[in-house]
Formats: C-alpha cells, structure tokens, sequence
C-alpha cells in the first residue's frame, strides 16, 4: 500500500462534465492505499479463503427487477462488445450485452478463462464483491474524496492524473480507448480490453491504474451537485466529504428500482475522447450497487 499524506486539494472540474461541478476545495486526512487495483490472483485467494460467491454467480430475484424477462432470471454480467461500425452513442445496449455465464472467473462468458490474465485487474465484481474483499483484508473501500485525492498524484485542479494534456508527446500513459468508440480502438496503447496492473507509469503518488484500465468502486453514495455544494465550494475547505443518502442516490430514471447507487471512479478502458472522457481525477459516475460489468474493478484503502 502507498501512504498518502493528508492535505487538501481541489476536488471536482467545471471544465467537462456537469456532475463533476462545482470546483470545491476540500481537506481529507492521511490514508494508505493500494498501490494498484485488486487483481485476479488476490480476488482468487479471497475467494479460496472465505468460499464467497459473487453477485454475477446468483440468479436475480425477478422482484427486485419490475418487468424483468424471466430469461434473464439467471446469473450473468455485462459484457463489452465491439460493435461492427458507428452507433448512435446514447444507446448502450449496442455494445453492452447481459451475458449468461459471465463472472469473474470467466470474462467474456463461458468458453472464456483467466489464462494469462492474474495480474490483470479482477473484473465482474459488483459493490458487494469489493466491500466483502476489503472486509476481509481489513481495509475498506476509498471515499470519493480519498480516491481522488490520491488520483490527482500531488497535482492541484490538473485534469489528468499527470498533468493537463491526455497523451503528452504521444506517450500512452493510462489505458483508454484510442480511436472512435465503440468499434475502432486503435490500440496504440497496446490493449483492447483490460491490462496488467503496473503497465504504466505511476502518478505522483507512486499509483498504479488510478485512470483507464477499469473503473473502481468507491465508499460514497452517488449524489449530484446541489446549491449547498455550490455555495460550500465558494466559501470554505470540506472537511473529508461524504457522498449522499442511498434513498437519495436512486436513479430518478428508472424509479420503480429502489437500488441504491455508489460512485465509481477513474474511468475504464472503454474511455475514448468521442466518447465518456471520465479517464479523470475529478470524473465520477453513479452505478447500482448489483451491478457487475466487464471494466470494473476496485482497490482499497486502511486508515
């Protein structure tokens, strides 16, 4: 784990997207991190230890899920799929299907495995996965604040974790897509999917993968910005924030879910400049608490 002097820093950007606002400056104490996201060997040993069954190895209560095709009624997660040309991008399910059989053991569904993949970051794992593992390393989970603060890397208001340009001289410095999402990455940073931890260059921090490669869960329940943040933001330092209630983290678009949503940070490998440009510090996004996809992950924290 990497020691992270307490400081204050300023949180959050009025430069890209709206719940990212306002800019606030904001205090949080000294922590200990980990140096890189959990990885499949350390989820394996968790597991061996403790016998724990992910979310995506149990079917959904369909009364959790109004409406829910019986079908679907059986274990799985989301899957990333290339799609064969442009799509209009406010449609997700052109590139992400609910794939029968995926877990964390198995990425792209059944047929696949961890093959060469131990030291990549563990993926398929919903809130409850993360918050179960550091329960039992005797960690937790970051705030929005600490991991943040700990992305930034020393940097004040930059909007990288390196600086303020995404790929200075051309150097790859994170894993995101390079190209036009969802169907030409590029690859100049050498992955389609996700990559070992460690590949790139720590921050200023001395950490790994703290943008690109996959998002990672956070303590906070998800909140958007309100009146009292901005009027916090332009009259004093935060003192170590915490995020909303889960009652007020629902999402207000699907209201017959009543399941609460976290805040994920860092942005995945799935970024592209076209496209969800959250491979930022100061990015944010809310997911429900069940969910598993294909480029999330987490890391964890000791006070």
């Amino acid at each position: 784990m990497i020691a992270v002097p307490g400081g204050t820093f300023v949180m959050g950007s009025a430069r890209f997207y709206p719940e990212e606002a306002p800019p606030r400056r904001v205090k949080v104490g000294p922590f200990q991190i980990d140096a890189s996201p959990v990885t499949n060997a350390q989820f394996a040993a968790f597991v061996r230890a403790t016998g724990h069954v992910t979310t995506a190895e149990i079917p959904p209560d369909p009364r959790d899920y109004p409406g829910m095709p019986p079908a679907l009624a059986k274990p799985g997660s989301l899957v990333f799929h290339k799609t064969a040309g442009p799509v209009a991008l406010d449609d997700v399910g052109q590139w992400w299907r609910f794939q029968l059989g995926a877990e964390w053991r198995h990425p792209l569904g059944p047929g696949s495995d961890l093959a060469g993949l131990d030291d990549h970051p563990v993926v398929h794992v919903s809130w409850h996965d993360a918050a179960a593992f550091a329960r039992w390393a005797g960690k937790d989970l970051p705030t929005e604040a600490e991991w943040e603060y700990a992305a930034s890397g020393g940097l004040d208001d930059a909007d990288y974790a390196w600086g303020n340009e995404l790929a200075p001289g051309g150097a790859m410095l994170a894993n995101y897509w390079q190209g036009l999402f969802p169907f030409a990455n590029q690859c100049l940073d050498g992955w389609e999917r996700t990559s070992p931890v460690r590949t790139f260059p720590p921050n200023g921090h001395g950490i790994y993968d703290m943008i690109g490669n996959t998002w990672e869960w956070t303590a906070d329940w998800y909140s958007e910005p309100s009146a009292t943040k901005k009027h916090q933001a332009s009259c004093c330092t935060i003192n170590n924030p915490r995020g909303g209630s889960m009652k007020a983290s629902l999402d207000p678009d699907q209201p017959e879910v009543a399941i609460g949503r976290k805040v994920i940070k860092g942005g995945s490998h799935l970024c592209a400049e076209n496209y969800c440009r959250r491979y930022r510090p100061a990015a944010r996004h809310p997911e429900t608490i069940d969910t598993s996809t294909s480029h999330i992950g987490f890391r964890c924290v000791r006070r």
